[in-house]
């Protein structure tokens, strides 16, 4: 495997963690993912941006709390990475709800760590037209 291939498995790794700790109702996981040194920003689907890791680690706490059932699950994850810097834009599906989200990270201490999430409602269902772009690795 090259290490582009590496560094994009990492980086999707990281996602599939996230949507792990979302589904679980896991704040532990949740905090741990999330970066402690970058400056971090959360838009939950219809709510104004949260910034500041202390607010959206509350605003997780609250979601993780009574986490969705049935429980989230994320497809069709494409990675891009540009040095130290990665995003994810994915589709969230629960039940019959199909959402469209980016998460960002970026390297921290040899870890990929989320430093904004935001997802929002879609038009398409996953699955439903093929991916146009490509993944990219800087």
């Amino acid at each position: 495997m090259s290490d582009a291939a590496e560094t994009e498995s990492a980086v999707l790794t990281a996602n599939r963690a996230f949507y792990r700790a979302f589904a679980a109702g896991d704040f532990g996981l949740m905090d741990i993912l999330w970066s402690h040194r970058a400056p971090v920003a959360c838009v939950h689907p219809g709510w104004p941006p949260v910034r500041g890791r202390e607010k959206v680690m509350e605003t997780w706490r609250g979601i993780l709390s009574h986490p969705p059932t049935p429980p989230i699950r994320s497809v069709e994850p494409v990675a891009t990475v540009h040095g130290a810097f990665a995003y994810v834009i994915c589709f969230e599906v629960i039940g019959e709800l199909y959402l469209v989200a980016t998460n960002l990270f970026v390297l921290e201490e040899g870890a990929w760590k989320l430093v904004h999430h935001q997802s929002g409602q879609t038009e398409r269902r996953p699955g439903s037209e093929p991916e146009r772009g490509d993944r990219t690795i800087h």
